[in-house]
């Protein structure tokens, strides 16, 4: 096992992204030991020169490693003479969602997923062809919106005391990191991770479905599993997670809309986006189809400050715990620079580093894909582009903002809304024909004050990219 110094200097990772890492190597290494295994466990300055020195020393004849997720480092891995064999960290291999790709006029993310449920038998009744979803239905996605309740009291995550080996893996990597030290929300440990996810399951899983796409101040994880950096990582499966969910389905433990809601993501969306990652690499990348060029604004790098209380919530719980749920993710830090137009490759390189859970192959589909729609609409069929209204509905951010939602001009209009409008004006050609939004694009060019819109947007992204929004 090598830990590369190169690795960690490549960017400015959240420390709790780096320490969830690096400690979870280290404590796999003395279960290891523990276990009756030799354990060669390096530090050196690159991947390359740490299995050299073992080859060296050991007089390795072959090499064997556990498939890698991301396509970089298999080429990696390919080039140092290693052998890959096949690892459980998904349930399609990119090869077999390859072949189910070839046989299809399209690749929408619901065909791909009920391909999956059937064939891997999660919420179905009977088997075979003539297998049906449990419930009836394939998706409960629309019972799934419901606004945050008020005065709930969530049940409150797990934590690990941090103990010697935390520390000094902090004190280690504290100089190449930023962000709020590790509080032990994050666990490192294969045994605690299982007891996250059984925390998940008991806890926490049944209020998942109706408020999947609410956000609050309240919580910074509401009803959401906390589970991606452990799937990610190995530490957990995607066959064991919805395993244990499908249990709880059986024993009436967990409603449909919450069982299948979660299942979607793990064996749906997850997977599709590894499988569309794989696909498109390595020019997915690079794409940049809206042309966008604006730098990422200095509030997300913590060199500003806010008034949009939104944006304040959302960047001090990144801050503070590495992590932020998909719809904040999608609908606030990704809405944002996806409207006010910035480079979607400094996006992708700040959430790679600043999400516990971040890896080359998640962010590179989720934040050019669907998030920044610069692959012209590969991953998702339309932008997703909102203005205060969404956030209002589905949140309570919008309570006691400098900001008002519902006003697109003026010194107190809402960011989103000015900069909503703006965009589906400044993109009309592109997708005046998207019957997802032609509708939005019609709207737009039909406004009263477009030209008042337009300057107000103007001023909008220069106060945003100079800290001073």
């Amino acid at each position: 096992m090598i830990e590369s110094a190169n690795l960690l200097a490549s960017k400015t990772w959240h420390i709790q992204h780096a320490h969830l890492v690096i400690a979870a190597m280290r404590r796999f290494a003395e279960e290891l030991r523990a276990a009756g295994f030799a354990v060669d466990y390096r530090f050196a300055r690159t991947l390359a020169e740490g299995l050299h020195d073992h080859r060296a020393i050991h007089r390795t004849e072959e090499v064997l490693v556990m498939e890698p997720a991301s396509r970089s480092a298999r080429e990696r891995m390919a080039r140092l003479g290693c052998r890959v064999v096949p690892g459980n960290q998904f349930l399609c291999h990119y090869s077999d969602f390859a072949a189910w790709v070839n046989r299809r006029l399209n690749v929408r993310m619901e065909d791909f997923y009920r391909w999956q449920r059937r064939r891997l038998g999660y919420l179905m009744e009977g088997t075979g062809p003539r297998a049906q979803p449990s419930g009836g239905r394939w998706n409960f996605d629309a019972d799934n919106r419901r606004p945050p309740p008020r005065g709930h009291v969530w049940p409150a995550p797990l934590t690990s005391p941090l103990d010697d080996l935390d520390r000094a893996v902090i004190e280690h990597i504290s100089p190449f990191c930023e962000g709020e030290s590790p509080t032990g929300i994050w666990a490192t440990t294969r045994a605690e991770a299982r007891r996250r996810l059984d925390h998940f399951i008991d806890r926490v899983l049944p209020g998942f479905g109706p408020h999947a796409e609410a956000m609050t101040t309240g919580s910074m994880h509401l009803a959401h599993s906390l589970l991606s950096p452990y799937l990610n990582l190995g530490l957990l499966t995607p066959a064991e997670v919805c395993d244990a969910v499908q249990v709880a389905f059986d024993r009436g433990l967990v409603p449909i809309a919450s069982a299948e809601g979660f299942i979607r993501q793990v064996i749906g969306w997850r997977e599709y986006v590894w499988g569309m990652y794989w696909a498109g690499m390595p020019a997915y990348a690079g794409l940049n189809a809206l042309g966008a060029t604006r730098p990422l604004p200095p509030v997300f790098r913590g060199n500003a400050a806010t008034q949009m209380r939104c944006l304040d919530q959302v960047l001090s719980e990144v801050r503070t715990h590495g992590f932020a749920h998909h719809i904040q993710r999608l609908m606030v830090l990704g809405n944002l620079c996806l409207i006010a137009g910035v480079d979607p490759a400094e996006l992708l390189d700040w959430m790679w580093a600043s999400f516990v859970d971040g890896a080359e192959w998640v962010m590179v589909p989720n934040v050019l894909g669907m998030s920044q729609h610069a692959d012209g609409g590969r991953m998702a069929t339309k932008p997703y582009a909102s203005g205060g209204a969404y956030i209002n509905r589905m949140s309570d951010y919008c309570k006691g903002c400098h900001f008002n939602h519902s006003r697109r001009t003026g010194e107190d209009a809402c960011p989103f809304t000015t900069l909503y409008w703006d965009f589906f004006a400044r993109h009309q050609v592109r997708f005046a024909r998207n019957p997802r939004v032609s509708r939005q694009v019609q709207v737009a060019m039909r406004l009263d004050d477009l030209s008042e819109v337009r300057e107000c947007a103007n001023e909008v992204v220069t106060r945003l990219s100079a800290g001073q929004l």
